[in-house]
């Protein structure tokens, strides 16, 4: 007997795998792990178990319990968790279902059973039915995954030294190898939304700080009650939808019009924010072969020749950014609606390509080739539609803005305006050349904070992650009902002896409310958060976050967890942790791998699992495999 012979008749103990979190990332990484595992692991037994207090597959924000009204940001045909033939990763593809499928197949059967209505290719679901659709992808995997898999519905509250995860209810479970796969983390008030609470406090009036809507506690906000609220996003449309048709309000339609039927329970919402409009409605069609393409301007070689070592952000790249977007809107524009353009194409990008879009030269072409401002494309006009106007009248303001919503519902869904879905292709292409450009550490924490993921993806959200468009008219239809109200552009809000006070420089007057509502969602800081696992680990030196600071030594708050290219845990001494994995928007180098991939996307997210989860299968494999791959 050869001398691997007798290490192969050794019984090898089984593997322990311990995920934290237990939401669509942990789904996909063990997806990836049970496509990977016939090549890598052997027969190495394996134990999995994932703890998450809240059911494995949908986690926390894609539970079964809440809102049927709260919907979806993308349309069914937009989501899916399994691999395709698009994907480039080096293990193998097993395609599954994307939503729509799912919906018209193995799903219909449980949506009717949870008295759910089947939603179209084209429609924006309910986020239960997702819901639905990760809890059916969860059992799907566990079957598929060799291994025995055990849920712990609670928390975890301590990693220690020797690998030991310990839960709140005091059990522990021995891990060789332990995945953080958290989501979106809660979070300390910061000493701004401290100040605000303790002042509301005193004045007996009501504050709700920036937090997930559906979590949020609404009671307070009384029937007939003016309330302020900035933000006009995406949680501020699960607000309205909560305050109005969650109680108990519905909607008539005549004539292609919505109109809204008070239940007398709903307060009165004004509502503003830094633009004052609220998001672009999400695209209502399709254009065949329109898809991202790589950028043209904003490349890694361009990026490449700006020299070694940090960007500055508003005077290298903000430029390639601006000229991106400009190219991907003409050249839509010129090639798919010539008859309104008076230059060929070639010509005209010949301008663009030796010049920048505020270029006098580029703009005296767009006056000549473009003859109607409609199709005319300047990315700060388009991010702030209303710089420089003044309304001294409330209600004149409220009928322009409502005039730019209804102008903005009808373009939205008018495939003649298909220079809109390029730019929005662009500015994916963009986040990922960005995304890059962050994770190499090409930007100042200034620049990262405040210009990308304030700024950037601001716009970015703006534009292209906006309510679908059945939200806007309903939107709408309860300002024509008098519950929301418009509050206007720069909104600030202030505490005047017994009501918190509102004005924006563009709208004259002011509001005075007894609540006021921040209707955004927190800015992730892994230093600020309440999570007792990670602030034990933070504090121990087992991982490390990036703490950010200005130019002018201003402390930014803290930034995300620190993680290597394989995404093992960086610890405080700069050294990695071999057998500890983090994944999730907390964590660095996660830039564009959150949120859902589209079918037939290359979602950056499958081949981040890809990676993952061949990593951990080599640590896992029986040591004889390990020798024998070495060898090979």
């Amino acid at each position: 007997m050869t001398v691997a012979d007798l290490r192969r008749s050794w019984e090898e103990p089984p593997a322990t795998v311990v995920f934290v979190g237990g939401g669509p990332r942990t789904v996909g990484l063990l997806e990836r792990f049970a496509a990977n595992a016939p090549e890598l692991l052997g027969d190495r037994t394996v134990e999995i178990h994932v703890v998450d207090p809240y059911p494995a597959g949908g986690g926390r924000i894609w539970r079964r319990d809440q809102s049927r009204l709260l919907w979806m940001n993308s349309m069914t045909s937009d989501v899916t968790i399994f691999t395709d033939e698009s994907v480039e990763c080096e293990g193998p593809v097993v395609p599954g279902p994307d939503l729509a499928t799912w919906v018209a197949g193995e799903g219909a059967v449980i949506l009717e059973r949870a008295g759910l209505e089947l939603p179209g290719p084209m429609d924006f679901p309910p986020r239960v039915v997702q819901a639905e659709y990760l809890a059916w992808a969860w059992q799907r995997v566990v079957g598929e995954v060799p291994a025995t898999v055990t849920t712990h519905p609670e928390r975890a509250i301590e990693l220690t030294a020797d690998h030991r995860v310990i839960l709140a209810s005091g059990k522990e479970l021995k891990a060789d190898v332990v995945v953080l796969a958290l989501g979106y983390l809660d979070r300390f008030p910061t000493a701004s939304e401290a100040a605000w609470a303790a002042q509301a406090y005193d004045a007996g009036l009501t504050y709700i700080p920036p937090g997930y809507t559906a979590d949020v506690d609404l009671d307070d906000l009384h029937p007939g009650d003016n309330v302020i609220v900035r933000g006009f996003g995406q949680a501020f449309v699960d607000l309205m939808v909560l305050l109005t048709e969650g109680r108990g309000g519905w909607y008539d339609e005549c004539d292609g019009l919505l109109s809204y039927r008070p239940s007398g329970h709903e307060p009165i919402l004004y509502v503003g924010s830094r633009r004052g409009v609220p998001y672009h409605a999400k695209l209502g069609y399709t254009v065949a072969g329109t898809k991202p393409v790589p950028t043209r301007y904003l490349t890694k070689a361009a990026l490449t020749e700006l020299g070694d070592g940090v960007l500055d952000f508003d005077r290298q790249l903000r430029p390639l950014i601006d000229k991106e977007l400009t190219f991907a809107h003409y050249q839509q524009l010129f090639t798919a609606h010539p008859e309104r353009t008076r230059w060929p194409w070639q010509q005209f990008a010949e301008v663009l390509d030796r010049s920048l879009p505020s270029a006098p030269e580029f703009v005296a072409a767009v006056e000549v080739a473009v003859p109607d401002p409609e199709d005319r494309f300047v990315r700060a006009e388009v991010d702030r539609p209303l710089t420089g106007q003044f309304f001294a009248d409330r209600q004149r303001f409220e009928r322009f803005l409502s005039g730019l919503i209804e102008a903005d519902l009808v373009r939205r869904a008018d495939p003649e305006y298909s220079a809109d879905l390029a730019v929005f292709n662009a500015l994916l292409s963009i986040y990922s050349v960005l995304s890059a450009a962050i994770v190499e550490g090409r930007l100042t924490d200034e620049d990262r904070v405040r210009r990308v993921e304030t700024e950037w993806h601001g716009f970015f959200s703006f534009v292209a992650s906006g309510p679908p468009p059945r939200r806007l008219e309903e939107l709408l239809a309860l300002h024509r009902a008098g519950i929301v109200r418009f509050a206007g552009p720069e909104l600030e809000v202030a505490i005047d002896s017994d009501r918190f006070v509102a004005r924006s420089p563009g709208v004259a007057g002011e509001i005075r409310a007894r609540a006021f509502v921040e209707a955004r969602l927190p800015r992730p800081d892994v230093l600020a958060t309440t999570d007792p696992l990670l602030r034990g680990l933070l504090a121990d030196g087992v991982l490390a976050a990036d703490e950010l600071f200005a130019t002018d030594g201003t402390s930014l708050g803290g930034g995300q967890l620190k993680a290597d290219a394989h995404c093992r845990a960086i610890r405080a001494d700069g050294t990695v942790h071999p057998s500890l994995f983090l994944l999730g928007p907390s964590v660095s180098g996660s830039a564009g791998s959150s949120g859902f991939s589209r079918p037939h996307f290359n979602g950056p997210g499958f081949r981040q699992n890809d990676a993952v989860a061949r990593h951990l299968l080599t640590l896992l494999a029986p040591a004889v495999r390990k020798e024998e791959r070495h060898a090979s």
